[in-house]
């Protein structure tokens, strides 16, 4: 079945990275639509995280829950990371493609998933005092996708481990300023728009 069989290719990625990226890249093995399974996933998981994690490691408090907002949290950066990766490594002799970078960002992410449901289990059942077991996984978990994000950004661009570090950083850089532009251009169009109205209503008055 293709579905098992994409999973069990992202597993792959997963233990093997270096095989993994480089038959995703060359051997057209990773799918855009596992890739994007992966973000819902990872999305739906950290909604379950963030309401039913036990009350030990459970900071949020449950009447300022939104589950809207984890759309904004993981589907945002996620498509921002892409966006400011791509539009980098066209300037920097990157070899990979937009979609090469969606896939191998996706395939990455799929560590959070498989720490983090056993991990909220987990919570559910230690004291205070082991509360640093769940905090010790969810840092594996991060390092974990890290470690693919990296292997695969060197992989898919075919970078060496300076670039692909110096890559990684001002991709960073980059999203940020993306984030400013678009502030930026949001708060001309809203003063465009308020600036238009105040014209409308002033013409209106004296009509």
């Amino acid at each position: 079945m293709p579905f098992l069989k994409d999973i069990k290719y992202s597993l792959h990625v997963a233990v093997h990275p270096f095989d993994g990226f480089w038959d995703l890249k060359y051997e057209n093995k990773g799918k855009l639509r596992m890739a994007l399974g992966i973000l819902m996933a990872l999305t739906l998981t950290m909604i379950v995280k963030r309401q039913y994690v036990g009350y030990v490691v459970n900071y949020n408090h449950p009447l300022a829950l939104n589950s809207i907002n984890e759309l904004k949290y993981i589907i945002f950066p996620f498509l921002l990371w892409c966006l400011a990766n791509w539009s980098l490594t066209t300037l920097m002799d990157g070899e990979g493609k937009f979609g090469e970078i969606v896939i191998t960002t996706g395939y990455a992410l799929l560590p959070l998933i498989l720490i983090n449901i056993p991990n909220i289990l987990l919570s559910n059942v230690i004291t205070l005092r082991e509360a640093s077991f769940y905090h010790l996984l969810d840092a594996l978990a991060t390092l974990w996708f890290v470690w693919l994000l990296f292997i695969g950004t060197m992989t898919v661009h075919q970078y060496t481990v300076l670039k692909t570090i110096t890559t990684m950083l001002l991709t960073l850089a980059v999203a940020g300023i993306i984030i400013f532009l678009g502030l930026l251009f949001f708060n001309l169009i809203q003063q465009i728009v308020s600036f238009v109205y105040t014209v409308y209503q002033e013409l209106s008055l004296r009509g």
